[in-house]
């Protein structure tokens, strides 16, 4: 790394301030005390996405596209963690690194790089989703309380998060988390393995059915909305890096010009790999459940959720194979997921709001208390804003669709962004492997396929047509 990028890191005390050094934990046992930014971003991971978009494929499609399932979840997680690798080492939060980027425009005061540029718009269609999962978990409450309007529920709920959201603190925000990931979890893998006792139970023939391959193409749109959406999407890669910002990662690793600084940087990276691998074994298991649900339930009842009783109808995957009494299990678990979902991603997207405003040449980058005011200030308006969005159009499942398949186009972006940053800024004593980088660029290549399915399937052919 160069000496410019260390009197960078000295510069921003968000991510790494004098005298923060601190030696890596050694063994599993002393590592698992420093996890946490998993399960705040778990919040986000197994929400919405899980629930009802994966839900809503395996209703429409059956078990035939299980594998695409499983690859949404598994495939972007490499990314995740290579790009908290850099943020790590170089004391870049995410918005700064991705202002690395070549090819820049001039914005505001200053100029941006063209990712930046993107993301800014992509801001938009990232709230209408959050209107759709705010209006999702009124619905889940209407569930537990019916004499309580799905409207009203979702405006108490938005008031609920500001006052928890303001306050601005990370640890209360993992206190929050750690209960509710636990229990939509554990929910949908208690409904899936006792479902085997129904009249839903899922044939051997039907799970392999899942593994051959097919990708049948009147469910393209479904299943692009599900890959942006199910696993670590943009928003939430994004959000992670911030997380480990403030769970202190960069500041115990220190200034790269300090002694013993490999070594804490390797050690470092190790305890974020593994904090990464706690989140993918939690969407994992929350979201596989969730597709066998819909596939085996919904689809042999010929239901797929959408509008106004979106919730209702994913509902009766828990009351067909548990009885009538489960749904206030599902009640409780869907709750969970979809206010969990609003908490980590309001929380995480607005601590990315003030780096936008940064490198717009708008608020100096050493002001930290300005960072905290920028972040509550969000964190107290975009629930209203989400809460007036699911007013207009009160169908959760439309506006989660429109947002995850804008979140996947934004996909290869975060790809070829950790390629080229790994390669020009990154200190060459911490760089990946070969394997690892060529599996970014397999990512990469298949995200930017994926990216132009999208946009010919969900702009150019609508438009031609």
């Amino acid at each position: 790394m160069s000496s410019s990028t260390s009197v960078e890191q000295k510069s921003d005390p968000y991510t790494v301030r004098e005298g923060g050094a601190t030696p890596p934990p050694t063994s599993w046992r002393t590592r698992i005390r420093y996890l946490g930014p998993s399960v705040v971003i778990s919040g986000a991971i197994v929400g919405s996405g899980e629930m009802i978009l994966t839900s809503t494929l395996g209703a429409a499609a059956g078990f035939v596209l299980l594998w695409w399932v499983l690859l949404s979840c598994w495939i972007k997680s490499l990314i995740q963690a290579e790009l908290a690798r850099y943020t790590l080492v170089s004391g870049d939060t995410y918005v700064r690194a991705m202002n690395r980027l070549p090819f820049r425009i001039r914005i505001g005061r200053g100029h941006v790089s063209f990712a930046v540029a993107i993301a800014l718009i992509a801001l938009v269609p990232g709230l209408l989703g959050m209107g759709g999962i705010i209006g999702g978990a009124g619905q889940a409450l209407t569930l537990l309380v019916p004499e309580v309007p799905a409207t009203l529920a979702a405006g108490v709920l938005a008031v609920i998060t500001i006052a928890v959201l303001t306050t601005g603190s990370y640890r209360l925000l993992e206190k929050v988390m750690l209960p509710l990931v636990l229990v939509f979890t554990g929910a949908t893998l208690v409904c899936a393995i006792l479902m085997q006792g129904t009249e839903f139970a899922v044939t051997r023939a039907e799970l392999a059915s899942g593994f051959t391959f097919s990708f049948p193409p009147e469910f393209i749109v479904a299943a692009m909305a599900v890959y942006g959406y199910t696993g670590v999407n943009s928003a939430e890669t994004s959000a992670y890096q911030y997380w480990c910002v403030e769970k202190g990662y960069p500041n115990f690793i220190g200034r790269s010009d300090a002694p013993g600084w490999e070594a804490r940087a390797r050690g470092w990276i190790r305890v974020m790999q593994t904090d990464v691998w706690v989140t993918l074994v939690l969407l994992t298991c929350a979201t596989v459940p969730f597709y066998l649900l819909g596939a085996g339930v919904l689809k042999k009842l010929g239901k797929e959720p959408d509008g106004l009783e979106t919730i209702s109808m994913l509902s009766e995957m828990f009351t067909q194979t548990l009885g009538p009494w489960s749904l206030w299990l599902f009640g409780v678990g869907a709750f969970c997921i979809l206010f969990s979902t609003m908490f980590s991603f309001i929380g995480g997207e607005a601590r990315y709001i003030p780096d936008y405003i940064m490198e717009l040449g708008y608020l100096k980058r050493q002001n930290v208390d300005a960072r905290r005011v920028w972040i509550r200030g969000y964190c107290a308006v975009v629930p209203i804003f989400c809460f007036v969005v699911y007013m207009w159009i009160q169908n959760p499942r439309l506006l989660i669709t429109i947002s995850s398949l804008v979140a996947g186009m934004l996909l290869p972006i975060q790809s070829g962004a950790v390629l080229w940053l790994q390669k020009n800024r990154m200190d060459p004593r911490v760089r990946p492997g070969r394997g690892i980088r060529a599996g970014i660029w397999a990512i990469f290549l298949v995200e930017l396929a994926l990216a132009g399915l999208v946009i010919r399937y969900v702009v150019v052919e609508p438009f031609l047509n």
